[in-house]
């Protein structure tokens, strides 16, 4: 399955669009990531505890979007883009999305 930003493939003809590709997925935090970086905070730098949860919680929604996208039949997804947004206090979701393609 290929992924990419753009909205083309090198090479490749786009023969069918089969719709919007998507995988979402909702995380917490928990009290001893929050312990570690409301220290890290006080004395600065990056938290890594939150960007291994952010990196981890985007490769589960790429890897759902891409299920979606096999379940529609797709060959690709194109214009791939990333979003989150706070569900409650302490959880946020991430959603991958992008339009599913058949290719020559």
């Amino acid at each position: 399955m290929i992924i990419t930003t753009t909205d083309f493939i090198p090479g490749r003809q786009i023969t069918e669009s089969l719709g919007i590709s998507r995988g979402s997925t909702v995380r917490a935090r928990n009290i001893g990531r929050d312990i570690f970086a409301g220290l890290k905070n006080i004395v600065g730098g990056e938290i890594q505890e939150y960007t291994k949860l952010q990196a981890e919680s985007r490769e589960q929604a790429l890897s759902r979007m891409m299920e979606d996208a096999k379940r529609l039949g797709a060959d690709a997804v194109l214009n791939v883009r990333f979003t989150t947004s706070m569900i409650m206090q302490g959880a946020s979701e991430i959603l991958a999305y992008g339009t599913a393609v058949k290719l020559s």
